[in-house]
């Protein structure tokens, strides 16, 4: 019997919930504010991809792209974290077939809330988005345009699935735009994520970021400010938040 998307849909709860600790569940949810809706059965990463690679490997040669697209639809629509997570993992094994329609897919994910906390999103970003732009470069100009949209989800994947890029040199100039565009984000996920994406378009040009923080950092947030000079050295991020008006130093990144 071949297995379909929906078979294996029903096999990863079944591995899911076998897998499951109340007190690893407990500690995953203590990550997210009191009023994020994100319901954990309890795994821990490394089960959760051992899961992901059993699963993968009873379709492996015999699932194409579009039947990993469906099994991904069905996981996102499921509540528990790790089943978004799960389905984003195996939907990644085929980034070399991926075709430009995936970006509507996964652009109505988070439009809908179907991918609605920090940490699926910063699943989906880069190992759905990002090499969906790179294999598609023409889609770029598309994602810059998220940074606008009214849901949170939508703009905090604008942001993430360029971090690995400015990482090693791309798209710099996206990173300092989308950095300008969303300086007066309410949201603080937004000034974490945008810093996130000055940091590390720093790593490529150390120069190019002082230069844009002494002319725009009194303008931004202060924590978007405090991540962005956590690689600079400790003269170099004093005198940085004093010429921009920053407050204190040193923030741990963990979202």
């Amino acid at each position: 019997m071949s297995v379909t998307p929906r078979r294996l849909t029903a096999e990863a709860g079944r591995l899911m919930r076998a897998a499951g600790d109340p007190a690893t569940a407990e500690q995953s949810r203590s990550y997210f504010k009191p009023h994020d809706r994100v319901r954990f059965h309890g795994i821990n990463a490394p089960r959760l991809r051992e899961i992901e690679r059993e699963l993968f490997s009873r379709v492996k040669g015999v699932w194409g792209i579009h039947d990993a697209i469906a099994f991904a639809r069905l996981c996102v629509t499921n509540p528990f974290n790790e089943s978004k997570v799960l389905g984003i993992l195996l939907l990644s094994r085929y980034h070399r077939e991926f075709e430009q329609g995936l970006l509507s897919e996964v652009e109505g994910w988070l439009s809908r809330n179907q991918c609605d906390n920090w940490s699926v999103v910063d699943a989906l970003a880069p190992w759905v988005i990002t090499p969906l732009l790179r294999r598609h470069p023409s889609l770029v100009a598309r994602v810059r345009r998220w940074n606008r949209s009214r849901n949170l989800w939508v703009r905090r994947a604008s942001v993430v699935c360029f971090v690995s890029m400015a990482r090693h040199g791309e798209q710099l100039d996206t990173a300092y735009d989308t950095a300008v565009v969303l300086r007066n984000d309410g949201e603080d996920l937004m000034h974490k994520a945008v810093g996130w994406l000055l940091r590390e378009a720093g790593r490529t040009d150390a120069s190019r970021l002082e230069s844009f923080l002494l002319l725009h950092g009194p303008t931004l947030p202060r924590t978007t400010l405090r991540y962005a000079i956590e690689r600079f050295p400790a003269p170099t991020r004093k005198r940085l938040q004093t010429q921009t008006r920053g407050g204190e130093t040193g923030v741990s990144i963990s979202s």
